[in-house]
């Protein structure tokens, strides 16, 4: 089970938000495969104008409050957002019937 307060924490810096929406949607707004989810630290810090090491910084603390995966190939890292962690945050933002 997924640390909530981690990720809303992690989630909480407009930066890391902004961040996490575009591994989510990988630039499609009709969703995407894993595959091509993934997207590279450098790709990235060019969308957002960013240093390399400050986008790696916010993809550090996402990992570590695991929103997001990340996978190295070669000299780059790959990440794409956790569809466990999505469904448990899901599960979470619906009313209980208690709270109808």
């Amino acid at each position: 089970m997924a640390d909530l307060a981690k990720i809303f924490k992690a989630l909480g810096d407009p930066t890391r938000f902004a961040i996490f929406e575009l591994v989510r949607d990988c630039g499609n707004p009709d969703g995407c495969s894993e595959e091509e989810a993934s997207d590279s630290l450098s790709q990235i810090a060019g969308r957002f104008h960013l240093s390399l090491s400050t986008v790696s910084h916010h993809v550090k603390e996402l990992r570590n409050s695991g929103i997001i995966t990340c996978e190295k190939h070669g000299q780059r890292l790959y990440c794409w957002v956790d569809p466990e962690v999505l469904r448990e945050l899901e599960q979470f933002a619906r009313p209980t019937a208690a709270g109808r």
